[in-house]
């Protein structure tokens, strides 16, 4: 009898979930990557066009940033950060931007409210309402409402993926099934039941029941919505497994995988704003640029 591709894994003792996930122990210099991407994101924010902290629902945290395209009827890119849903904001990563409007496309980095405080349930609903917003602002905004492509990193993968499993007639009726055209999830959570068991997360509280309805492995989307699955070829062979098996999981979603060489758990966000890199090319092709 085969093995189901969710439980082709490791045993998930403490100690292992802890050296495969916590990624800031492996990463000593990690301190000057969270500099950096904040002192960019400053610079980008002075340089780009921009509408800062619209509001996409009523919680003080329901902000995001807008960079709007250089003419309207362009594509969106939509930015989810990571910080394994308790840390960093949409602030550090402005300088994702310059890159994609100098392309095309519009580009919006949307915030959330933080775990353990905003419970990763809440956290989902937040991302459903700042894609419906988006939605809905499209044409005052100037971009095309058909074109939107969501992107995240480590937990903003993983809440990339549960925009592509959304069922968003269900969420509002005024909504399109197919909402998301694309994803790219970059280094994404899609098991959480290792994530549950490393000691460090444990203030996530991710009990057996909360993790088969937050790991979007479990929930396979209705429609055909493309996802382009990524991950730095420098990371732990348990990041490098969550990609593989979003891929089994869901064979009529991943468009690709793609093992980006030379890179880690933190580089391989540069790595997306790099217009000489693949996976700049990767979101360049689901937006259709």
């Amino acid at each position: 009898m085969p093995v189901h591709p969710l439980h082709d894994h490791p045993a998930f003792t403490s100690e292992f979930c802890e050296r495969e996930y916590n990624n800031l122990a492996r990463i000593p210099d990690h301190p000057t990557y969270t500099a950096r991407w904040a002192a960019d994101g400053v610079l980008a924010r002075r340089t780009q066009a921009a509408q800062l902290g619209l509001p996409y629902g009523e919680a003080p945290a329901e902000t995001l940033d807008y960079f709007p395209p250089r003419r309207p009827g362009a594509p969106l890119l939509v930015f989810i950060h990571g910080g394994y849903w308790r840390a960093l904001n949409k602030s550090d990563f402005s300088w994702i931007a310059p890159a994609y409007v100098a392309r095309g496309a519009a580009v919006a980095i949307v915030d959330y409210g933080l775990a353990p405080a905003t419970p990763l349930e809440e956290i989902v609903r937040q991302m459903l309402r700042a894609h419906a917003w988006l939605h809905r602002h499209a044409a005052e905004l100037g971009f095309d409402a058909h074109r939107i492509v969501t992107s995240g990193h480590s937990a903003g993968g993983q809440l990339t993926a549960m925009m592509l499993a959304a069922r968003w007639r269900e969420w509002s009726a005024d909504l399109p099934p197919d909402l998301v055209s694309g994803g790219l999830a970059l280094s994404g959570l899609y098991d959480l039941e290792p994530v549950g068991k490393a000691p460090f997360l444990a203030n996530l509280e991710l009990t057996p029941a909360r993790v088969g309805a937050l790991s979007p492995a479990y929930i396979e989307p209705d429609r055909r919505v493309p996802l382009i699955a990524a991950v730095g070829a420098s990371e732990t062979d348990e990041f490098r497994r969550q990609s593989r098996l979003i891929a089994a999981c869901w064979p009529r979603n991943v468009k690709r995988t793609l093992e980006v060489p030379d890179c880690h758990h933190l580089d391989i966000c540069d790595r997306l704003a790099d217009p000489g890199q693949e996976l700049f090319a990767a979101a360049c092709e689901l937006l259709g640029l």
